[in-house]
């Protein structure tokens, strides 16, 4: 290994530990204050960006340099199943109706995203992207690409659909008036996917089962009924 090799393998060992000890910082802070808004996330974000634009740090080295950090979003969403897994004899009773209402929902979330995208900006490309915001990354992204809308713009509305169910969630369905652990994880989990499930799981165990239920279903029927809707709205307006 040359000299080159040891001091790129070096930078991203700093840039992996440094990542690693702001997250955690904000972590630890979070659960000294108990407070579901101080997300860590959101917060390692706002730290982390000013350092890399102080030391001129691009994006593109920073992605590549954290790389394993991101394989480790794989068993980081299995390890979500296991609160589903927890309650899995009661959830069995209750999977039909389950499906049906994440089904409905998010037929209902692809149509309003897309037709408002088309009423207020009128560009497909970009209401293709914003349609997909309420699946995880891999699935999104994919789909985005295959149906020829943006996926960076895809990939920007999926962290802010996350980010806004993990501060917001829990504390909008209060104020609604929705008081059941399985609805509320159902909700966030169905709207803000992995990051406002692993939010709501340390609420409680059943938080965290109903809201990997509702990540799972989301994610499966919005990759079997997306291209369908999604192709039928955009033939109806680029012929209007």
């Amino acid at each position: 290994m040359n000299s080159i090799s040891l001091t790129q393998f070096a930078s991203d060992i700093l840039l992996i530990t440094a990542t690693l000890i702001v997250y955690q910082l904000f972590s630890a802070i979070q659960q000294r204050l108990s407070a579901i808004w101080f997300n860590p996330m959101l917060l390692a974000i706002a730290a982390i960006i000013p350092f890399m634009l102080a030391f001129d740090i691009s994006f593109e080295y920073y992605f590549n340099a954290t790389k394993p950090l991101n394989w480790l979003l794989e068993p980081a969403v299995v390890a979500l199943g296991f609160p589903l897994y927890q309650h899995l004899s009661t959830i069995k009773n209750q999977w039909k109706t389950i499906v049906s209402l994440l089904t409905l929902a998010i037929i209902i979330t692809i149509c309003v995203s897309f037709i408002l995208t088309i009423v207020f900006v009128a560009a497909p490309e970009i209401a293709v992207s914003l349609s997909l915001k309420s699946v995880t990354t891999p699935i999104g992204i994919a789909l985005t690409e295959q149906l020829n809308g943006n996926s960076s713009i895809t990939a920007f509305a999926i962290i802010i659909a996350g980010l806004s169910g993990a501060l917001l969630g829990p504390g909008w369905l209060h104020f609604i008036g929705v008081h059941s652990a399985k609805a509320q994880g159902l909700a966030i989990g169905a709207a803000s996917h992995a990051l406002g499930t692993a939010t709501v799981s340390k609420i409680s165990y059943q938080h965290g089962a109903y809201g990997s239920l509702a990540l799972i279903v989301s994610a499966v029927t919005t990759a079997v009924i997306s291209p369908i809707i999604i192709t039928q709205l955009s033939l109806l307006f680029l012929d209007m």
